[in-house]
């Protein structure tokens, strides 16, 4: 497994793959790898005959009042981690190697990024979309692999790639959970054993919605109500609760299975969640 830290050594190694006929895959990650990450690389494995990882915490995506400085790192087991499940290479830039210090061009998105955590986190999207292009323009992958757990954020990136016309394919990956629920996310190292437990209202919410869909319920407002009373109950403050188009990510007042998602985010003092699933 290689490893980078210059922007052009890694361009240059990746156009010598595509040379030799080899399509190239990105997991963009910001490290504290756990097993949500490696099935994005399993995934990338599986359509791809080279793999990069890279593992960047952007300074851009992060508001000034966010967990930028305590954001988890670990890069000597991320490292055992990508060697382990096969990455032919990492990227691991500082932040002066992805932005000069007079850098004044950003990328923006600016329909699908603005409500749910764009509301909530003004500019993160657009720290998203520029670093998330420097990747692209980088590596120069043929695929690039996304979490369903950043819903809104694979929405974005896929419009951006769109109007853009950058030639990837954006693959969606499927939520990993823990055996009890929870979604893996690497700012899951800040709970507590108390508010774990009470986290798993947000999969136990998502959970009802899909069933009471399955049964025939239709009307967004009675699933959003009904996820709303159950993170409350749990201590949790729902910043949003959405049922929304799976693409265009427009709020539905019915839901059209098989087109249709369930946005989550709560708070609890400091701590924030994201979930969602598909309907």
């Amino acid at each position: 497994m290689k490893t980078f830290t210059s922007p052009a050594e890694l361009h240059a190694w990746s156009r010598e793959q595509k040379r030799l006929g080899r399509v190239v895959g990105l997991v963009p990650t910001m490290g504290c790898l756990h097993e949500g990450h490696l099935s994005l690389i399993r995934e990338a494995r599986g359509r791809c005959d080279v793999v990069v990882v890279s593992i960047f915490v952007n300074p851009a995506q992060f508001g000034p009042s966010e967990d930028y400085d305590a954001y988890p790192r670990r890069e000597q087991d991320d490292l055992a981690l990508c060697e382990g499940e096969g990455a032919d290479a990492v990227f691991l830039p500082s932040p002066a190697d992805m932005y000069p210090p007079d850098a004044s061009t950003w990328v923006e998105e600016t329909v699908l990024a603005k409500g749910y955590c764009g509301a909530q986190r003004p500019g993160h999207f657009r720290g998203v979309c520029t670093v998330v292009a420097k990747l692209f323009n980088i590596v120069g992958p043929d695929v690039a692999v996304f979490g369903q757990k950043d819903f809104q954020q694979v929405a974005v990136i896929r419009r951006m790639v769109r109007d853009l016309n950058f030639p990837i394919e954006i693959v969606r990956a499927p939520i990993v959970r823990d055996a009890d629920g929870l979604a893996k996310s690497s700012r899951n190292a800040y709970l507590t054993p108390e508010d774990r437990t009470s986290a798993l209202s947000l999969s136990r919410a998502l959970a009802t919605a899909r069933a009471a869909v399955a049964s025939g319920e239709r009307s967004a407002a009675t699933l959003e109500a009904a996820a709303r009373a159950e993170t409350t109950a749990a201590g949790w403050v729902p910043d949003y609760v959405n049922v929304v188009d799976s693409e265009t990510l427009m709020p539905l007042q019915e839901v059209l299975p098989g087109a249709s998602a369930m946005l989550i985010a709560c708070r609890k003092g400091n701590l924030r969640l994201i979930d969602n699933t598909l309907l």
